[in-house]
Protein backbone atom coordinates (compact mmCIF):
# COMPACT_ATOMS: atom_id res chain seq x y z
CA UNK A 1 0.00 0.00 0.00
CA UNK A 2 1.06 3.50 -0.67
CA UNK A 3 0.35 7.01 0.97
CA UNK A 4 -1.31 9.75 -1.57
CA UNK A 5 0.10 13.14 -1.81
CA UNK A 6 -1.83 16.38 -3.55
CA UNK A 7 0.05 19.50 -3.84
CA UNK A 8 -2.36 22.44 -5.00
CA UNK A 9 -4.23 20.46 -7.20
CA UNK A 10 -6.21 22.38 -9.31
CA UNK A 11 -8.75 21.37 -11.89
CA UNK A 12 -10.58 24.21 -14.53
CA UNK A 13 -12.23 22.97 -17.25
CA UNK A 14 -11.72 24.89 -21.14
CA UNK A 15 -14.37 27.74 -21.58
CA UNK A 16 -14.88 27.75 -17.73
CA UNK A 17 -12.68 31.00 -15.74
CA UNK A 18 -13.59 28.82 -12.25
CA UNK A 19 -11.23 26.47 -11.15
CA UNK A 20 -13.57 23.06 -10.11
CA UNK A 21 -10.98 22.25 -7.94
CA UNK A 22 -9.33 24.92 -6.26
CA UNK A 23 -5.89 24.20 -5.09
CA UNK A 24 -5.92 21.56 -2.98
CA UNK A 25 -3.59 19.90 -0.83
CA UNK A 26 -4.23 16.84 0.91
CA UNK A 27 -1.77 13.92 2.81
CA UNK A 28 -3.96 10.52 2.53
CA UNK A 29 -1.60 7.81 4.60
CA UNK A 30 -0.55 4.71 3.70
CA UNK A 31 -3.74 2.18 5.03
CA UNK A 32 -5.94 5.07 5.78
CA UNK A 33 -9.94 5.06 5.27
CA UNK A 34 -10.07 8.86 3.85
CA UNK A 35 -13.69 10.20 3.09
CA UNK A 36 -14.39 12.92 0.52
CA UNK A 37 -17.55 14.53 1.48
CA UNK A 38 -19.84 17.38 0.52
CA UNK A 39 -22.86 18.57 -2.03
CA UNK A 40 -22.96 17.74 -5.61
CA UNK A 41 -20.58 19.61 -7.84
CA UNK A 42 -18.66 20.20 -4.93
CA UNK A 43 -15.44 19.30 -6.41
CA UNK A 44 -14.68 15.78 -4.82
CA UNK A 45 -15.38 13.56 -7.87
CA UNK A 46 -13.13 15.30 -9.80
CA UNK A 47 -10.50 15.39 -7.15
CA UNK A 48 -10.95 11.49 -6.72
CA UNK A 49 -10.76 11.44 -10.71
CA UNK A 50 -7.48 13.46 -10.89
CA UNK A 51 -5.85 10.57 -8.66
CA UNK A 52 -7.07 8.05 -10.71
CA UNK A 53 -5.84 9.21 -13.89
CA UNK A 54 -9.05 9.91 -15.93
CA UNK A 55 -9.68 13.89 -15.45
CA UNK A 56 -5.88 15.47 -15.83
CA UNK A 57 -4.79 18.62 -13.36
CA UNK A 58 -4.62 21.86 -14.38
CA UNK A 59 -1.79 22.21 -12.17
CA UNK A 60 -0.08 20.82 -8.60
CA UNK A 61 1.39 17.32 -8.99
CA UNK A 62 -0.12 14.28 -7.64
CA UNK A 63 1.72 11.68 -5.42
CA UNK A 64 1.19 8.16 -5.54
CA UNK A 65 3.89 6.48 -2.98
CA UNK A 66 7.08 8.28 -3.86
CA UNK A 67 6.44 8.52 -7.61
CA UNK A 68 4.33 11.73 -9.64
CA UNK A 69 1.75 10.27 -11.44
CA UNK A 70 0.28 13.60 -13.22
CA UNK A 71 1.09 12.03 -16.84
CA UNK A 72 0.67 8.41 -15.94
CA UNK A 73 -2.26 6.53 -17.60
CA UNK A 74 -4.60 4.83 -14.77
CA UNK A 75 -3.25 1.37 -15.67
CA UNK A 76 0.07 2.22 -14.96
CA UNK A 77 -1.12 4.12 -11.54
CA UNK A 78 -1.33 0.81 -9.52
CA UNK A 79 -5.11 1.84 -8.09
CA UNK A 80 -8.02 0.07 -8.39
CA UNK A 81 -11.62 1.76 -8.63
CA UNK A 82 -14.98 1.20 -7.74
CA UNK A 83 -17.87 2.95 -9.18
CA UNK A 84 -21.72 4.00 -8.78
CA UNK A 85 -22.97 1.86 -11.33
CA UNK A 86 -20.65 -1.57 -10.80
CA UNK A 87 -19.26 -1.65 -14.22
CA UNK A 88 -19.72 -5.44 -14.57
CA UNK A 89 -19.21 -6.88 -18.08
CA UNK A 90 -22.62 -8.92 -18.16
CA UNK A 91 -21.87 -11.53 -20.87
CA UNK A 92 -19.24 -12.70 -18.33
CA UNK A 93 -20.16 -14.87 -15.27
CA UNK A 94 -18.51 -13.75 -11.69
CA UNK A 95 -15.29 -15.72 -11.75
CA UNK A 96 -14.71 -14.15 -15.27
CA UNK A 97 -15.62 -10.76 -14.42
CA UNK A 98 -13.17 -11.18 -11.42
CA UNK A 99 -10.44 -12.85 -13.32
CA UNK A 100 -10.32 -10.37 -16.22
CA UNK A 101 -7.72 -7.74 -14.79
CA UNK A 102 -5.46 -10.57 -14.20
CA UNK A 103 -5.87 -11.74 -17.28
CA UNK A 104 -5.11 -8.91 -19.01
CA UNK A 105 -2.22 -8.60 -17.25
CA UNK A 106 -0.60 -12.28 -18.60
CA UNK A 107 -1.39 -14.07 -14.92
CA UNK A 108 -0.90 -17.69 -14.61
CA UNK A 109 -3.86 -19.23 -15.12
CA UNK A 110 -3.58 -21.28 -11.03
CA UNK A 111 -2.11 -17.87 -9.89
CA UNK A 112 -5.50 -16.28 -10.95
CA UNK A 113 -7.30 -19.28 -9.63
CA UNK A 114 -5.67 -19.13 -6.47
CA UNK A 115 -6.48 -15.01 -6.22
CA UNK A 116 -10.10 -15.44 -7.39
CA UNK A 117 -10.67 -17.89 -4.81
CA UNK A 118 -9.17 -15.71 -1.76
CA UNK A 119 -11.42 -12.63 -3.02
CA UNK A 120 -14.60 -14.93 -3.41
CA UNK A 121 -13.84 -16.62 0.56
CA UNK A 122 -13.54 -12.92 1.57
CA UNK A 123 -16.53 -11.49 -0.13
CA UNK A 124 -19.11 -14.61 0.69
CA UNK A 125 -19.28 -14.96 -3.46
CA UNK A 126 -18.49 -18.73 -3.54
CA UNK A 127 -21.61 -19.93 -4.60
CA UNK A 128 -21.96 -16.87 -6.76
CA UNK A 129 -19.03 -17.51 -9.44
CA UNK A 130 -21.45 -19.23 -12.49
CA UNK A 131 -23.80 -16.68 -12.22
CA UNK A 132 -24.09 -13.58 -14.90
CA UNK A 133 -24.53 -10.16 -13.05
CA UNK A 134 -28.35 -10.21 -14.18
CA UNK A 135 -29.01 -13.17 -12.09
CA UNK A 136 -27.22 -10.97 -8.86
CA UNK A 137 -28.84 -8.88 -6.09
CA UNK A 138 -27.53 -5.19 -6.05
CA UNK A 139 -25.56 -5.91 -2.63
CA UNK A 140 -23.79 -8.70 -4.82
CA UNK A 141 -23.24 -6.94 -7.51
CA UNK A 142 -21.18 -4.36 -5.84
CA UNK A 143 -19.50 -7.03 -3.90
CA UNK A 144 -18.51 -8.42 -7.34
CA UNK A 145 -17.03 -4.87 -8.50
CA UNK A 146 -15.06 -4.79 -4.77
CA UNK A 147 -13.59 -8.08 -5.53
CA UNK A 148 -12.53 -7.32 -9.60
CA UNK A 149 -10.54 -4.44 -7.34
CA UNK A 150 -9.45 -6.02 -4.76
CA UNK A 151 -8.03 -9.24 -7.01
CA UNK A 152 -5.50 -7.06 -8.21
CA UNK A 153 -3.71 -5.76 -4.98
CA UNK A 154 -3.25 -1.94 -6.31
CA UNK A 155 -1.42 0.50 -3.73
CA UNK A 156 -4.95 2.62 -3.59
CA UNK A 157 -8.38 1.77 -3.67
CA UNK A 158 -10.93 4.83 -5.37
CA UNK A 159 -14.27 4.14 -4.56
CA UNK A 160 -16.49 6.98 -6.09
CA UNK A 161 -20.34 6.60 -4.29
CA UNK A 162 -19.79 2.75 -4.10
CA UNK A 163 -23.43 2.24 -2.02
CA UNK A 164 -25.69 5.02 -3.48
CA UNK A 165 -27.82 2.68 -5.63
CA UNK A 166 -28.19 -0.10 -2.86
CA UNK A 167 -31.55 0.30 -0.72
CA UNK A 168 -31.24 1.54 3.05
CA UNK A 169 -30.87 -1.52 3.97
CA UNK A 170 -28.23 -2.97 2.41
CA UNK A 171 -26.27 0.37 2.59
CA UNK A 172 -25.95 -0.41 6.09
CA UNK A 173 -25.05 -3.28 5.49
CA UNK A 174 -22.54 -2.51 3.45
CA UNK A 175 -21.02 -0.04 4.91
CA UNK A 176 -20.03 -2.89 7.97
CA UNK A 177 -18.70 -5.12 5.02
CA UNK A 178 -16.61 -2.26 3.84
CA UNK A 179 -15.22 -1.35 7.17
CA UNK A 180 -14.39 -4.96 7.94
CA UNK A 181 -12.80 -5.07 4.43
CA UNK A 182 -10.29 -2.18 5.48
CA UNK A 183 -9.69 -3.71 8.67
CA UNK A 184 -9.04 -7.27 6.95
CA UNK A 185 -6.87 -6.05 3.62
CA UNK A 186 -5.24 -2.90 5.61
CA UNK A 187 -5.36 -0.81 2.34
CA UNK A 188 -5.26 2.67 1.27
CA UNK A 189 -9.05 3.96 0.51
CA UNK A 190 -10.00 6.89 -1.09
CA UNK A 191 -13.61 7.42 -1.02
CA UNK A 192 -16.30 9.47 -2.05
CA UNK A 193 -19.88 10.04 -1.10
CA UNK A 194 -22.65 12.91 -0.74
CA UNK A 195 -23.99 10.90 2.14
CA UNK A 196 -22.70 12.22 5.14
CA UNK A 197 -24.30 9.27 7.52
CA UNK A 198 -21.75 7.25 4.98
CA UNK A 199 -18.92 9.87 6.13
CA UNK A 200 -19.08 9.60 9.94
CA UNK A 201 -19.57 5.92 10.15
CA UNK A 202 -16.81 4.53 7.70
CA UNK A 203 -13.84 7.10 7.12
CA UNK A 204 -10.58 7.32 9.62
CA UNK A 205 -10.76 10.98 8.66
CA UNK A 206 -13.55 12.77 6.34
CA UNK A 207 -12.31 16.16 4.26
CA UNK A 208 -15.14 18.17 3.32
CA UNK A 209 -15.49 20.22 0.35
CA UNK A 210 -17.72 22.87 -0.70
CA UNK A 211 -17.47 24.80 -3.83
CA UNK A 212 -14.60 23.51 -5.07
CA UNK A 213 -12.73 24.44 -1.76
CA UNK A 214 -11.41 22.19 1.33
CA UNK A 215 -13.06 23.49 4.28
CA UNK A 216 -11.83 21.24 6.95
CA UNK A 217 -9.71 18.02 7.13
CA UNK A 218 -10.13 16.26 10.95
CA UNK A 219 -11.53 12.86 12.43
CA UNK A 220 -15.59 12.40 11.88
CA UNK A 221 -15.88 12.78 15.70
CA UNK A 222 -13.70 16.54 15.72
CA UNK A 223 -15.93 17.67 12.97
CA UNK A 224 -18.73 17.27 14.32
CA UNK A 225 -18.11 18.41 17.95
CA UNK A 226 -16.09 21.36 16.45
CA UNK A 227 -16.79 22.44 12.65
CA UNK A 228 -14.31 25.16 11.42
CA UNK A 229 -17.51 27.29 9.74
CA UNK A 230 -20.85 27.09 9.68
CA UNK A 231 -21.49 24.92 6.56
CA UNK A 232 -19.44 22.37 7.90
CA UNK A 233 -21.35 22.64 11.12
CA UNK A 234 -24.90 22.22 9.02
CA UNK A 235 -23.58 19.86 6.46
CA UNK A 236 -22.32 17.42 9.24
CA UNK A 237 -24.77 15.27 11.54
CA UNK A 238 -28.62 14.33 11.00
CA UNK A 239 -30.98 16.19 11.42
CA UNK A 240 -28.41 19.04 10.94
CA UNK A 241 -27.67 21.27 12.93
CA UNK A 242 -30.36 24.31 13.71
CA UNK A 243 -29.18 28.05 12.84
CA UNK A 244 -30.87 31.12 14.73
CA UNK A 245 -29.89 34.16 13.68
CA UNK A 246 -29.22 36.17 16.65
CA UNK A 247 -27.93 40.01 18.04
CA UNK A 248 -25.21 39.62 20.85
CA UNK A 249 -26.10 42.32 23.40
CA UNK A 250 -24.89 42.40 26.96
CA UNK A 251 -23.69 38.87 27.23
CA UNK A 252 -26.95 37.50 25.84
CA UNK A 253 -28.35 36.49 22.54
CA UNK A 254 -31.57 37.78 21.32
CA UNK A 255 -33.89 37.17 18.71
CA UNK A 256 -37.88 37.41 17.98
CA UNK A 257 -39.14 35.48 21.19
CA UNK A 258 -35.72 34.27 22.64
CA UNK A 259 -33.44 35.59 24.32
CA UNK A 260 -30.59 33.24 25.64
CA UNK A 261 -27.83 34.00 28.25
CA UNK A 262 -24.03 32.57 26.95
CA UNK A 263 -21.98 30.63 29.58
CA UNK A 264 -19.81 33.16 31.64
CA UNK A 265 -16.52 30.98 30.02
CA UNK A 266 -17.48 32.27 26.41
CA UNK A 267 -18.12 35.76 27.24
CA UNK A 268 -14.19 36.65 27.21
CA UNK A 269 -13.58 35.98 23.43
CA UNK A 270 -16.83 37.79 22.65
CA UNK A 271 -16.07 41.39 23.28
CA UNK A 272 -15.44 42.19 19.86
CA UNK A 273 -18.80 41.30 18.74
CA UNK A 274 -20.93 43.10 20.79
CA UNK A 275 -23.96 44.72 19.19
CA UNK A 276 -23.09 42.13 15.99
CA UNK A 277 -25.30 40.11 14.17
CA UNK A 278 -24.19 36.04 14.76
CA UNK A 279 -25.65 32.73 14.16
CA UNK A 280 -26.11 30.57 16.95
CA UNK A 281 -26.14 26.79 16.11
CA UNK A 282 -27.51 23.73 18.45
CA UNK A 283 -27.78 20.34 17.41
CA UNK A 284 -30.85 18.48 17.26
CA UNK A 285 -29.82 16.10 20.81
CA UNK A 286 -28.86 19.09 22.69
CA UNK A 287 -32.44 21.00 22.22
CA UNK A 288 -33.90 19.34 25.75
CA UNK A 289 -36.84 18.33 27.31
CA UNK A 290 -37.92 20.78 29.90
CA UNK A 291 -37.31 18.60 32.78
CA UNK A 292 -33.73 17.73 31.32
CA UNK A 293 -31.16 18.48 34.00
CA UNK A 294 -28.22 20.86 33.36
CA UNK A 295 -24.47 19.49 33.44
CA UNK A 296 -22.60 20.43 36.33
CA UNK A 297 -21.45 24.24 36.09
CA UNK A 298 -23.99 24.95 33.16
CA UNK A 299 -27.38 26.61 33.14
CA UNK A 300 -29.64 26.16 30.51
CA UNK A 301 -31.43 28.69 28.92
CA UNK A 302 -34.93 28.12 28.14
CA UNK A 303 -37.08 28.64 24.95
CA UNK A 304 -40.83 28.92 24.53
CA UNK A 305 -42.02 27.03 21.46
CA UNK A 306 -44.96 25.46 19.61
CA UNK A 307 -44.81 22.06 17.96
CA UNK A 308 -45.10 22.15 14.03
CA UNK A 309 -44.22 18.92 12.99
CA UNK A 310 -43.92 15.59 14.83
CA UNK A 311 -41.59 12.58 12.88
CA UNK A 312 -41.97 9.14 14.83
CA UNK A 313 -38.91 7.53 14.85
CA UNK A 314 -39.58 5.12 16.83
CA UNK A 315 -36.76 5.22 19.17
CA UNK A 316 -36.80 8.72 19.30
CA UNK A 317 -39.02 11.74 18.12
CA UNK A 318 -38.11 14.33 15.78
CA UNK A 319 -40.17 17.48 17.07
CA UNK A 320 -40.24 20.57 14.34
CA UNK A 321 -40.60 24.04 16.73
CA UNK A 322 -41.27 27.32 16.21
CA UNK A 323 -39.73 29.66 18.28
CA UNK A 324 -40.51 33.16 17.15
CA UNK A 325 -38.97 33.52 13.66
CA UNK A 326 -37.16 30.68 13.78
CA UNK A 327 -37.71 26.93 13.11
CA UNK A 328 -35.98 23.91 15.78
CA UNK A 329 -35.74 20.10 15.51
CA UNK A 330 -35.26 18.49 18.43
CA UNK A 331 -35.07 14.99 19.33
CA UNK A 332 -36.62 13.47 21.96
CA UNK A 333 -37.61 10.53 23.39
CA UNK A 334 -40.85 9.65 22.85
CA UNK A 335 -41.65 10.03 26.24
CA UNK A 336 -42.03 13.65 25.89
CA UNK A 337 -45.58 14.38 25.12
CA UNK A 338 -46.29 16.63 22.32
CA UNK A 339 -49.17 17.41 19.99
CA UNK A 340 -49.34 19.49 17.16
CA UNK A 341 -50.12 23.26 17.98
CA UNK A 342 -49.11 22.61 21.63
CA UNK A 343 -46.85 24.98 23.37
CA UNK A 344 -43.82 23.45 24.44
CA UNK A 345 -40.84 25.00 26.66
CA UNK A 346 -37.38 23.43 26.05
CA UNK A 347 -33.72 24.15 27.27
CA UNK A 348 -30.91 24.79 25.23
CA UNK A 349 -27.27 22.97 26.07
CA UNK A 350 -25.81 26.09 26.36
CA UNK A 351 -22.59 24.38 26.69
CA UNK A 352 -22.94 22.87 23.66
CA UNK A 353 -23.65 25.56 21.60
CA UNK A 354 -21.98 27.04 18.22
CA UNK A 355 -21.57 30.32 17.55
CA UNK A 356 -20.73 31.88 14.16
CA UNK A 357 -19.87 35.17 12.60
CA UNK A 358 -21.81 36.29 9.41
CA UNK A 359 -18.63 35.79 7.57
CA UNK A 360 -19.45 32.10 8.31
CA UNK A 361 -16.41 31.55 10.60
CA UNK A 362 -16.71 29.68 13.81
CA UNK A 363 -16.77 32.13 16.87
CA UNK A 364 -16.58 29.06 19.19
Amino acid sequence: MAQVVLQEVTKRYPGNPEDTVKPTSLTIHDKEFLILVGPSGCGKSTTLRMVAGLEDVTSGKILIGDRVVNDLPPKDRDIAMVFQNYALYPHMNVYDNLSFGLKLRGVAREEIRKKVGEVAEILGLQQLLERKPKALSGGQRQRVALGRAIVRHPQVFLMDEPLSNLDAKLRVQMRAELNKLHKRLQTTVIYVTHDQTEAMTMGSRIVVFNGGYVQQVDTPQAIYDNPANRFVAGFIGSPSMNFIPCRLERGHLTATGVKIGLPPGKLKNLMSYEGNDVDLGIRPEDVLAPEAPAAAGVQNASVDTSVEVIEPMGSENYLHLRAGDTTLIARMPPTVRAGFGQSLKVVLNTQKMHLFGKDGKTIF
